[in-house]
């Protein structure tokens, strides 16, 4: 590929991102595209607007408010909305754009001129140079200058384990604090029990009530079980009918409410009045009825699994991290996920299959791998024109035309590509799905890693080694072999990656703004199907299970054509930069969060962000012995040792905190509440905390705590523009954004 195709496709992806940017930015302002682009706004508080004009021109004019927004944005807004997950992808952007800035300075100014002019040649005007100049692969054999190559690839190394324990040091911190201000939490005190035995004469119930205050006498508390989800149905539906019927009873003062599903021995229905304290407290002054009075599944339903709530947290870890039985297959017990993110789907599949579905998604998930080898290698094929004209006479004269030929091998690959790929989040989440989780975020960090893998695999490796499948497999044959077939084929597919970077970089994340699947289904709901009530049901927590495994996909891809063809950087560059306006603006105003996890896909960041480097300096290794340096092989060799030393150190030292809860804070949290008299009050939460047929959403009540209601009608359509900050708030914000320092001493 030359520098026109390249711009060719660089041009034709510049150009889609400004077109929907400026659809985006009048879009946003009608006030009928609302629920697509401000969501999560409008669940958190009741908004009406005061100016629906349609002849107002502000409407139809586009503006970049929603950038300096984002911008002004702090950590604290993103950890309010978007929770301690939130807060570490954007953590993970703010670290990618550190390490590039670096490495496209070094790269840019003293590899980039030595790769150019590494061989004595004549070289072409600069619209008609191969990209390969760019690479290394220009390199001179046995060149004195690849100490440029070796001098960047330390400089890198460095700075991304200064940067990595630094962001490992602080969010370690912000779990922490996560666990210490979550002291309402339920998870705390809850254990998930799985595979009860079966006693002939009894209930799972009464078996497990038998074994906790035989064991566990003066921390069990109580249990609410788990039944089967088809019961669970039919009650919703019986209920549903049984509301209608008893609509006209909400007239006289009473009100109809869904009752969760928790324990007792009456079977008929209530009506509840609404006083908040009638459901909060455990006895009613006027006698009504509170949701733990209800029983709605007789216990031949019930699953071998339940909830078992003890009277402090440190009593439910220590449950959690002992056997309690001979028999590990039985009495399986595991921390509880929190209540919103419980999924009970899941719950009712026996224990005993859980490791065979393992197994069977894991096959699934390989065989769906080496399927996806057909597109990536007829992709591959179209970026040679040679094999394709002689594959394909008859586009030969086709392939010809300049104009034609630019399109095909720069722009054209890459969107198929992308195309194929997003194939692969569903059907990952379905393996997921089969592997029943008990939680939803287990779920989607299950779906996260196949992602990661399969984006990883197929996307890096098998477009670098780009093939037929026979070679490709004989390829890895030999286990020796990989690092030199890595340094021979990346210089030469880095102009590949670099169309890969506009159409699923720059474009997706266009897309994303634009929202186009809900906006489609918006525009057809309103418009065409006459209903314009705005559905919170459309409402979606942050995909992280792909946006994730897109983000660590680019930081590989950096890491390894950095010395090799640093041209891609800045591409990059501008990539990460548009991702951390546009997430944060997603954030800020679509997404809601459901639950928190507490930052558990760190781990899998700095994990694959060591294995980058560490493959990049494999490869450095690789392409040193090719160009016959053998000093320059020789400095690399403890360099890759001392970095898989730091990435042990920082598994010793950190990652326990994200695997375990600390003894001592939970300690010290139960005696908070001791000395405070909260004991009572958590326990009154506890026994409704689980409820299998959820009330409502969470995340549709207004006013809701963490959230700032006053920040939600700013910049929505109809309630007044933005408040711009000064000069010197965005210098300041720019000052803490490039420092990492502030944030580990702080």
């Amino acid at each position: 590929m030359d520098i026109a195709a390249l711009l060719t496709s660089a041009g034709i992806n510049i150009a889609l991102c400004v077109v929907l940017f400026t659809l985006y930015s009048v879009l946003r302002k009608q006030p009928s595209n609302r629920i697509v682009y401000f969501g999560r706004r409008l669940a958190s508080v009741q908004l009406r607007s005061n100016n629906d004009d349609p002849f107002s021109l502000e409407r139809f004019v586009p503006s970049t408010s929603w950038l300096i927004k984002a911008w002004e944005a702090t950590e604290d807004e993103i950890l309010a909305v978007g929770g301690l997950d939130g807060v570490v992808f954007q953590r993970i952007l703010v670290f990618s754009i550190r390490i590039f800035s670096i490495a496209a300075v070094i790269c840019m100014f003293l590899v980039l001129p030595v790769n150019y002019y590494g061989k004595e040649r004549q070289h072409k005007r600069l619209g008609a140079e191969s990209l390969d100049v760019f690479t290394i692969g220009n390199v001179q054999e046995g060149s004195v200058w690849l100490w440029a190559h070796c001098l960047a690839l330390y400089t890198i190394s460095c700075s991304t384990c200064a940067l990595l324990y630094f962001e490992y040091k602080s969010i370690t911190k912000m779990r922490l604090a996560h666990l210490k201000g979550s002291q309402t939490n339920s998870s705390h005190f809850t254990v998930l029990v799985r595979s009860i035995p079966f006693v002939p004469g009894e209930s799972y119930s009464d078996t497990l009530k038998k074994f906790f205050t035989t064991y566990y006498p003066s921390n069990y508390l109580t249990h609410q079980m788990v039944h089967h989800s088809g019961v669970v149905q039919k009650l919703m539906d019986e209920a549903e009918r049984m509301c209608k019927m008893l609509s006209a009873v909400s007239s006289d003062g009473g009100s109809l409410r869904p009752f969760c599903f928790c324990t007792s021995s009456t079977l008929s229905f209530h009506i509840l009045s609404d006083q908040p304290e009638s459901v909060d407290q455990p006895e009613s002054v006027d006698g009504s009825i509170r949701y733990s009075d209800f029983e709605v599944a007789p216990p031949d339903n019930e699953c071998p699994v339940a909830f078992v709530f003890f009277k402090t947290r440190f009593a439910a870890v220590v449950a959690t991290q002992m056997l309690q039985s001979t028999n590990p297959m039985l009495w399986v017990t595991e921390q509880a996920p929190e209540p919103l993110d419980v999924l009970w789907s899941s719950l009712s599949i026996p224990y005993k299959q859980l490791w065979l579905r393992k197994i069977a998604t894991l096959l699934a998930a390989i065989v769906f791998m080496f399927l996806f080898l057909v597109p990536v290698t007829f992709v591959q094929g179209l970026t040679q024109l040679d094999k394709l004209s002689k594959t394909f006479p008859f586009l030969r004269g086709l392939l010809k035309k300049n104009y034609i030929n630019h399109v095909v091998t720069g722009y054209l690959p890459s969107v198929i590509l992308m195309l194929f790929l997003y194939t692969v989040p569903p059907a990952m989440m379905l393996f997921s799905s089969i592997e029943a989780p008990v939680s939803r975020s287990g779920r989607k960090k299950s779906a996260c890693l196949k992602v990661l893998y399969f984006t990883i695999w197929n996307v890096f490796f098998v477009n670098v080694l780009s093939g037929s499948v026979i070679s490709q497999i004989n390829v890895f044959s030999s286990v020796r072999d990989i690092p030199l077939e890595l340094a021979k084929a990346i210089p030469t597919q880095a102009s590949f990656f670099m169309t890969y970077v506009f159409t699923s970089g720059w474009t997706a994340l266009a897309c994303e703004l634009m929202q186009l699947f809900t906006f489609v289904c918006n525009l057809i709901k309103k418009f065409i199907l006459r209903n314009h009530e705005d559905a919170h049901d459309w409402l979606m927590s942050f995909p992280y299970y792909t946006e994730v495994p897109r983000v660590l996909l680019f930081v590989l891809i950096g890491f390894t054509c950095s010395i090799m063809a640093p041209l891609i950087l800045p591409f990059l560059l501008i990539y990460f930069f548009m991702a951390y306006l546009i997430y944060r603006n997603q954030m800020l105003n679509v997404y809601i969060k459901k639950y928190d996890s507490g930052g558990l896909l760190w781990p899998v960041v700095h994990n694959t962000t060591v294995f980058s480097l560490v493959l990049t300096q494999i490869i450095a290794l690789g392409v040193f012995g090719i160009k016959d340096s053998p000093v320059a092989s020789g400095f690399t060799i403890p360099l890759v040792v001392c970095t898989l030393l730091f990435s042990e150190y920082c598994r010793q030292r950190f990652l326990p905190i994200f695997k375990k809860a600390s003894a001592q804070v939970l300690i010290d949290m139960d005696r908070e509440d001791e000395n405070g008299d909260r004991f009572e009050e958590i326990y009154d939460r506890l026994r409704t905390a689980y409820c299998q047929i959820q009330l409502t959403s969470h995340e549709l009540r207004p006013g809701r705590a963490g959230t700032r209601v006053t920040d939600a009608t700013e910049d929505i359509p109809g309630s007044g523009g933005p408040k711009t900050g000064s000069f010197l708030r965005g210098v300041l914000r720019w000052a803490r954004f490039m420092c990492p320092l502030r944030r580990a001493e702080s």
